[in-house]
């Protein structure tokens, strides 16, 4: 009995662990995501402030396009 009850223990211990993991695990990769995205953005907007116009152009069609 006693054994019985020791690894049922470990087994509730392992099953929480495991669901830690994968609270953790998307928190992780939404801020990975995150960072990625802030990374584009100031990048756009780095292009904007020193050529906007130029930028801006490039996306103008031209007859017949």
């Amino acid at each position: 009995m006693p054994q019985q009850f020791e690894q049922s223990q470990a087994q509730q211990s392992a099953a929480q662990e495991d669901e830690t993991l994968a609270s953790v695990q998307p928190d992780i990769q939404a801020e990975d995501q995150s960072d990625v995205l802030d990374a584009i953005l100031n990048d756009i907007e780095s292009t904007l402030e020193t050529n906007a116009e130029e930028y801006v152009n490039s996306f103008v069609q031209k007859g017949g396009e």
